[in-house]
């Protein structure tokens, strides 16, 4: 999953950026409004955290102009303004979500996990299950034949995408843009490690994760 996080104020959007990639998710940030309509020009985001006051653009001018370019990235704004009527003219302008700083962090996660599963459609609002593996969101448990196997975070974050995309080839690219930051050179091998690494733990057999060469990867659904 790929967020992007519009914040101007450099210690909340460290703080930010830093508990999302702890979470798994693969952050892009930038620092005001024309920079992040851009980002959203170029790459598509599961979801977007877009401070209301931003240099150059503003906030709410910045969702205007996502919305009228009929892009549907799910967004969380963020405000120091806590009155109804702020929240009101956030969501009109076609924000999903609205929260007021300070915030809890977790707060702040749970909300981006809701819009997520919102915008996909996900059946099961906690949970991926493909065959044998399950992959829980919120407790980050993961689970092979009923037994417990321990993922690192990008380890996890490789799992969902491809348990997400079962039964559908995917690229390298596609994996680098959802899993990896934008910096991340496409040339890099660094999907190759990761994968191999997932495998050991979670196919040992070969059974489930198959490597396409030329295009990438297959997660089998059974």
């Amino acid at each position: 999953m790929r967020v992007l996080v519009v914040e101007d104020d450099a210690k909340i959007a460290s703080f930010v950026v830093r508990g999302l990639k702890e979470a798994g998710f693969a952050v892009d940030h930038a620092a005001d409004g024309e920079t992040g309509l851009l980002f959203t020009q170029t790459t598509d985001y599961d979801a977007a955290i877009v401070d209301v006051m931003l240099p150059q653009l503003d906030g709410i001018s910045l969702v205007k102009r996502l919305r009228a370019a009929r892009k549907p990235t799910p967004v969380l704004f963020l405000s120091a303004k806590a009155s109804v009527d702020d929240r009101v003219r956030g969501l009109q302008a076609g924000g999903d979500d609205y929260l007021t700083k300070p915030f809890a962090f977790s707060e702040l996660l749970a909300r981006v996990q809701a819009l997520i599963r919102r915008a996909t459609h996900a059946p099961e609002a906690t949970r991926l299950t493909v065959g044998d593996v399950t992959l829980d969101l919120v407790t980050r448990e993961v689970t092979r034949g009923g037994e417990r196997v321990e993922l690192q975070p990008r380890e996890f974050s490789l799992l969902a995408f491809l348990l997400r995309h079962a039964g559908r080839s995917v690229t390298k690219t596609m994996i680098l843009e959802h899993v990896w930051d934008y910096s991340f050179d496409p040339q890099t091998n660094v999907v190759d490690v990761v994968v191999h690494r997932l495998r050991a733990k979670i196919d040992p057999d070969k059974t489930r994760l198959e490597t396409l060469r030329g295009v990438g990867y297959l997660w089998k659904k059974s």
